[in-house]
């Protein structure tokens, strides 16, 4: 049997750690970067501590709470700072914003290190470079993650030791995505298309399709499409056929994920999906944040082909009446800000076990995600002439869901549909606020109201305070 690699909690050695504004001279420790980079077992070990630091997910804050797809849900005085982020009113003191950019950032760090410190060393060649890779593959992301929530943003790119690494100014947003298409497409030439073992670390595939979706928001089409062909040739992904399997637990092994976050069923609450926690309804002991919005419900206004709901619906939230887990109904009463929860997170839990032992996997970039990437990236190259192509990708994505084709002829209508193909397909997976943003003014604003204030080229949240306060370069 294959062994399977899951994103274990390993110790933090003081040589992760991002380094305060004070330090200028090497850490101190039980291990320097002399003498902990001399094995391969440490390197590896080094490279799933990159893995670790994504556990603390909170990206759904800003793909899900700021969209038209949820409100912060919960206890109406609990975590007011999610509230300022969903009516777009949280300043640069706000505890959500320096929560996700400490995280990032510490991912960064690690990553960097791992650059740094594992490129030079004398072991096996093609461990050595994958592992870079794999480094610049979690930069990358984070990057991204990073210059799409917050816009400029210091460009660190070497191991935090000297008040030079660490005081950096804020880069342009085009250095930043030439950074993140650098270190994709320096990943993309060392990365392998699978593993045997260690399965769930990133892939050929993986770097491909973020570097497909860069290049979609930056509108490179062109770009966009070359990347999807190669990872297509691959031959390595393709739609799973049941819509709800794709958020169960071992749903991380399936053809349709391209790279995602694992999970391990644990009494450690950090090993296991905490956002089954923050999600489920307080008779499971969670704390029904991210509750889904009647906007959301409304957007599934066709049946399918047998005269059903939208399968992808109820697999994505729970609705009054409707099956729950463990042999249970769902009740609006469990969310008292609208009457919905989000559903891909939570699973039927064994007896004795608790939420926080959640195995569900959180989908980074699957399948489904990049076909909807290509039909649009289509469409928006070929205009009306390339309308039939774009529907053909578009249609094996409604087709699992036992929609009837499209028929629509014109570049706007195959626009509208693949905005809202995307709602539906990829709900409560953290998208949806970055595609408005990406998609314009006029959409976001339709979309999010009167609370947006949107400034060219589009809205972007502050810096946080401690940022300002400790990066002697922004002052």
């Amino acid at each position: 049997m294959k062994r399977i690699f899951y994103i274990i909690v390993v110790v933090l050695l003081s040589l992760f750690s991002s380094c305060s504004d004070f330090l200028t001279s090497d850490l101190k420790g039980s291990y320097t970067s002399e003498n902990y980079y001399t094995s391969a077992e440490n390197a590896t070990m080094a490279v799933t501590g990159i893995y670790n630091s994504l556990y603390g997910n909170t990206l759904w804050i800003f793909g899900d709470v700021a969209s038209d797809d949820a409100v912060k849900g919960g206890n109406s005085g609990d975590q007011s700072d999610i509230n300022a982020i969903n009516d777009f009113s949280a300043t640069s003191d706000n505890g959500v914003l320096s929560t996700y950019w400490t995280s990032t950032y510490e991912t960064i760090s690690r990553a960097n290190n791992v650059i740094t410190y594992v490129a030079p060393m004398d072991i096996d060649v093609t461990l050595r470079n994958r592992l870079v890779g794999e480094a610049k593959f979690l930069r990358a992301y984070s990057y991204f993650n990073l210059v799409n929530i917050f816009g400029k943003v210091p460009l660190k790119v070497a191991p935090q030791l000297t008040s030079a690494t660490i005081n950096v100014p804020l880069s342009e947003t085009s250095a930043i995505y030439t950074q993140i298409e650098k270190d994709l497409t320096e990943a993309i030439a060392v990365l392998p298309v699978s593993y045997t073992t260690e399965v769930g670390r990133v892939t050929k595939g993986a770097a491909y399709a973020l570097l497909a979706k860069v290049d979609l928001y930056q509108q490179k089409y062109g770009n966009c499409l070359t990347n999807i062909q190669t990872l297509e040739n691959l031959q390595q992904y393709k739609l799973l056929s049941n819509y709800a399997n794709l958020f169960k637990a071992g749903a991380e092994d399936s053809v349709e994920v391209i790279f995602g976050i694992r999970y391990i069923n644990s009494t450690a609450a950090v090993l296991g999906n905490n956002l089954n926690v923050w999600f489920s309804p307080s008779i499971e002991g969670g704390y029904y944040f991210n509750a889904p919005t009647q906007s959301y419900v409304d957007a599934f206004t066709e049946t399918t082909t047998s005269g059903t709901v939208d399968p992808r619906l109820d697999a994505s939230i729970g609705r009054d009446g409707q099956p729950w887990f463990n042999n249970t109904t769902f009740s609006s009463s469990w969310s008292t800000a609208t009457g919905y929860l989000v559903k891909k997170y939570d699973e039927d839990m064994a007896t004795g076990t608790t939420k926080s032992e959640s195995t569900v996997p959180y989908h980074v970039i699957r399948y489904a995600d990049v076909l909807l990437m290509k039909a649009e990236a289509l469409n928006e190259v070929g205009g009306d002439s390339a309308v039939n192509k774009a529907a053909f990708e578009v249609n094996k994505v409604r087709s699992r869901a036992n929609l009837t084709a499209t028929t629509v002829t014109t570049q706007d209508a195959m626009r509208t549909l693949i905005q809202n193909e995307r709602r539906k397909e990829l709900g409560f997976e953290f998208h949806r606020f970055f595609d408005l943003m990406r998609w314009g003014q006029t959409i976001a604003e339709a979309a999010l109201g009167s609370d947006l204030k949107w400034t060219s080229p589009r809205f972007y949240f502050p810096i946080p305070q401690s940022e300002l306060d400790t990066n002697k370069a922004l002052q």
